[in-house]
């Protein structure tokens, strides 16, 4: 099935210019299409229209993503919110306290990948070492990449409240923080946010996410 993806604003990726009233044709889990939608949509009158507002970027990218999944535990709302509270919890006594096993260590990580996703992040760097982390991981539908080998963007540490924050927080620019272009053939991989362009993305913050697509699949949508 076809799926045309279009929003306000598409920013195909770092230095790219913007197109106003862009869109992104999807085939399967690949980009087959970029252009203005009024182009595509008349070449392809049978494609399932999604409209979006806001601005259409790629991913984003988050480097420790194991420090944000195993070093990092995600109360289970609500049942354990009214002990432990609703932010993420680290720290070595902390963690010490709550007496890990890799089975709760596998549900916070699914918890945490929910979490990633709503804020448009589509890869993590990291390694990751609890089998029941690395199989939340993979499930996400993340795509997970050594420390080493990630894009040429600023080697930062993950924020301590990065869930709490953003993905954007010490960049210069949000493409800073873009995993990948959107161009054919490409992986259908990308987030829109309730954003007028990029410099207004940076100010709001990856939490105006409004959906998350990977592999094609619309994994996150802002209710």
């Amino acid at each position: 099935m076809l799926t045309l993806h279009t929003a306000e604003l598409l920013v195909p990726g770092p230095g790219a210019a913007p197109l106003p009233g862009g869109a992104v044709l999807v085939e399967g889990d690949r980009i087959a299409r970029v252009g203005p939608f009024a182009d595509i949509a008349a070449d392809c009158p049978h494609a399932r229209a999604r409209r979006w507002p806001g601005v259409l970027t790629p991913g984003l990218l988050v480097r420790g993503g194991d420090a944000l999944l195993e070093r990092t535990y995600y109360p289970d709302d609500p049942y354990e919110v009214t002990e432990l509270g609703a932010d993420p919890i680290s720290g070595a006594a902390e963690l010490e306290a709550l007496k890990m096993t890799e089975a709760r260590w596998g549900n916070s990580a699914r918890r945490g990948t929910q979490k990633l996703l709503a804020r448009g992040v589509v890869a993590v760097t990291g390694r990751f070492t609890i089998p029941a982390v690395r199989t939340a991981v993979v499930r996400s539908g993340l795509t997970v990449l050594p420390p080493a080998a990630s894009t040429p963007t600023p080697s930062l540490d993950p924020p301590p409240d990065f869930v709490r924050g953003d993905p954007h927080a010490g960049r210069d620019a949000a493409e800073q923080a873009f995993y990948g272009v959107l161009e054919p053939g490409a992986p259908a991989r990308f987030a829109v946010f309730a954003a007028e362009d990029p410099q207004a993305l940076l100010a709001r913050g990856a939490t105006s996410c409004v959906a998350t697509v990977i592999g094609g699949r619309l994994l996150h949508r802002r209710r």
